[in-house]
């Protein structure tokens, strides 16, 4: 089968979602596009490390690593980086299962020089068995997925979304690797944007670079009974804040903040308007996602203003990885704090 070969990451860090993370492993092997090798980063888990080591040591196919960084997210993403073989490097969550045209769709992008990145359509698989009535799907990306407001079919975008998403390699050459002290690390704050920040990156480094999201790529996210709750629903749009205050500080608020201006004055109002409809016509669950969207925009927006004063303080930092030249080596990793 023509096309480039792709190496799949997947970051894993708790025992706690072992039957999880066979599943993710049982779906890449069975893309009908096979993928080159897969990767799995454990970070800081030894006694995960242990397990996962006995579990695949027969496998040809299936590397078990230990994150060569900080904990965190971004580092094993960048000890995935480093160590993989693939012209095209591919991520995909620990919880969370590929169709078998994953990776095909993937690497159908890569047709084209100039793309550097294409991401897929993630669809959340409630722990309850449906949406909870007041969840709105203008903030699934709260769970991890896709959400009302991205466009549809194979379209260009200014990010990916780090948990379906691939890359080709030569851009950690341009951009280098993901930034630490944005991304998730564990439980902590903050929980995202690490793949925003990389893709203005990116695109500021090659202004040629194409970056897509087909969303025939889809994948199958767990979204555990924990984040049903508006409580989590919270804490999580808060946390967006602060990531996005990281954002526009390293790449100026122009950049940072330009999808999220027209997801803000185009997509929410009218998730609100739909939600009061629905009220009015006595449709379970309106007045809760309209109420739920005003919350999320203030949390997020009190969010971006306690990160901002940080940063302006200098009490949140990051830093940028630069990865080693060379496929499948020992990772090298070179932080500078921004």
């Amino acid at each position: 089968m023509s096309g480039p070969d792709i190496s799949v990451v997947i970051c894993v860090y708790t025992e706690d979602r072992w039957e999880d993370i066979l599943a993710a492993v049982s779906s890449v092997r069975a893309q009908a596009y096979p993928a080159l090798e897969t990767l799995l980063v454990v970070d800081h888990n030894e006694a995960l490390l242990d397990r996962l080591t006995k579990e695949y040591k027969e496998a040809t196919d299936v590397r078990v690593l230990a994150n060569a960084g900080p904990r965190g997210l971004s580092a094993g993403r960048n000890t995935g980086i480093a160590a993989s073989y693939g012209e095209v490097i591919a991520f995909l969550d620990d919880d969370a299962v590929a169709e078998r045209d994953w990776l095909r769709h993937f690497a159908a992008g890569y047709a084209d020089p100039h793309v550097m990145a294409v991401g897929g359509r993630t669809e959340p698989i409630w722990a309850s068995g449906r949406r909870p009535h007041w969840f709105p799907e203008e903030f699934d990306w709260v769970v991890g997925c896709t959400y009302r407001g991205l466009p549809h079919g194979r379209v260009k975008v200014r990010n990916v979304l780090g948990g379906n998403a691939s890359f080709r390699r030569t851009a950690f050459d341009f951009a280098g690797g993901f930034a630490s002290g944005i991304g998730r690390d564990g439980d902590r704050l903050p929980l995202g944007c690490e793949e925003t920040e990389l893709c203005i990156r990116l695109t500021r480094a090659r202004p040629d670079a194409v970056l897509l999201i087909d969303d025939r790529a889809v994948i199958h996210h767990r979204v555990p009974e924990a984040r049903e709750h508006f409580g989590y629903f919270r804490t999580r749009t808060y946390a967006e804040g602060l990531s996005k205050a990281l954002v526009a500080r390293s790449v100026g608020a122009d950049k940072g903040l330009e999808s999220e201006r027209r997801y803000t004055t185009r997509v929410l109002p009218a998730g609100v308007a739909r939600g009061l409809r629905d009220a009015l016509l006595a449709r379970p669950g309106g007045a809760g996602r309209a109420g739920a969207i005003v919350a999320g925009v203030l949390t997020a927006a009190g969010g971006y203003v306690v990160g901002s004063v940080r940063a302006r303080r200098g009490g949140a930092t990051y830093s940028v990885a630069g990865l080693e030249a060379g496929a499948g080596g020992e990772p090298g990793i070179e932080g500078g704090s921004r």
